[in-house]
């Protein structure tokens, strides 16, 4: 569908107007639901602000097609999905099919074909949003996930199945090139951010090579950036720092799986996973990034239309921020935190009002 056209009168001041390729696809659980509401929110910027406009190109892309087809993503699929500027996306996850199975078979194969190697998710307390610590109002983080190598490389195997001597492999890879594409994103990221500061996040004491590397790397490159204040920390006493020590962090660098991990409570700290977003960016542009709320699929609330969509609209902040809209991101935050503030609030937040 597109959002409907603007005059001639309302063009930019160029005279053309903005028009952005959006591939949209809900998935699973709750994740139709939000997503139609972050549809809503587009469509109401564009009627705001009629020189930008969005035609977006829905997908049916679920486990429910997987179970109906034996495939999530039809043939020749992620070579259609490539056109586009940029890709919205629910959930996946069902109790249906194995969790790996619909992980690998819809997310990480976008992920992964698309080389979206930065995961960066925001995390702070909104106004009217209560957190579970009595500094909350201190969180004001971007976690920076490593989002193609690490443990979720998809590299390890089984063998002998089913005897007593049946074993699992699952190996993280790391390497130079991997790691210091990542840990520069990071840098480049605090640089922009007033506190400046640049959290390694790692598991070196006790993993002594990719881990090793990881902060090799990562200490090679401060180098290059003196204005970027540094401190590294182990990945179980991060976690501690951020409940007892939120206001010393600010931009983290960590793995796949710990940053996984991290960004779960990062969410959590700041009132609920429902208000999470997730943007899964190739930051050269040479595929089409892909954003998405982090609560994942959330079976047990499907249907019901209480599931928060303020993750996906935040997550549609750094979707029009990749595009070059800043003013239309800076816009709609304005109004979420407007929303959020006036305590209208979905049950996981403590209130009533529906998605």
């Amino acid at each position: 569908m597109s959002i409907p056209k603007a005059s001639d009168k309302t063009l930019d001041r160029s005279g053309v107007r903005r028009e952005h390729r959006l591939a949209v696809i809900g998935g699973d659980g709750i994740g139709p639901e939000v997503v139609e509401a972050g549809v809503e929110v587009l469509e109401a910027l564009s009627r705001a602000r009629p020189a930008l406009g969005f035609a977006l190109t829905r997908y049916d892309w679920s486990s429910e097609r997987r179970l109906r087809t034996g495939r999530y993503i039809p043939e020749g699929g992620l070579a259609e999905l490539k056109s586009f500027d940029a890709i919205l996306f629910g959930a996946v996850g069902s109790r249906e099919v194995p969790d790996h199975e619909s992980l690998w078979g819809l997310r990480l194969a976008i992920v992964q074909s698309f080389d979206q190697y930065a995961n960066v998710r925001p995390a702070r307390v909104l106004p009217g949003v209560e957190s579970p610590l009595s500094a909350g109002a201190a969180i004001d983080w971007v976690i920076v996930r490593e989002n193609a190598e690490g443990e979720y490389a998809g590299h390890g195997g089984r063998a002998h199945r089913g005897l007593p001597i049946e074993v699992g492999t699952e190996t993280a890879v790391f390497t130079r090139a991997g790691v210091e594409r990542i840990h520069r994103f990071a840098f480049e990221l605090a640089r922009q951010r007033p506190k400046k500061r640049l959290t390694l996040v790692t598991k070196s004491n006790a993993l002594r090579f990719g881990m090793v590397l990881w902060d090799e790397v990562f200490h090679e490159l401060a180098a290059q950036y003196p204005d970027v204040r540094t401190d590294r920390e182990l990945v179980d006493a991060v976690t501690a720092r951020m409940v007892k020590r939120p206001e010393s962090l600010d931009v983290l660098v960590a793995t796949n799986l710990h940053a996984d991990i991290l960004s779960d409570l990062a969410a959590a700290l700041s009132g609920s996973l429902g208000v999470a977003p997730t943007a899964n960016l190739n930051p050269e542009r040479a595929f089409p990034s892909l954003f998405e709320p982090i609560h994942g699929s959330a079976l047990d609330i499907a249907g019901q239309g209480i599931a928060n969509p303020i993750g996906t609209f935040w997550t549609l902040v750094l979707l029009l921020e990749h595009l070059g809209e800043t003013e239309a991101a800076a816009a709609l935050m304005r109004a979420i935190e407007r929303v959020t503030e006036a305590r209208v609030h979905t049950p996981d937040l403590g209130g009533t009002a529906t998605t």
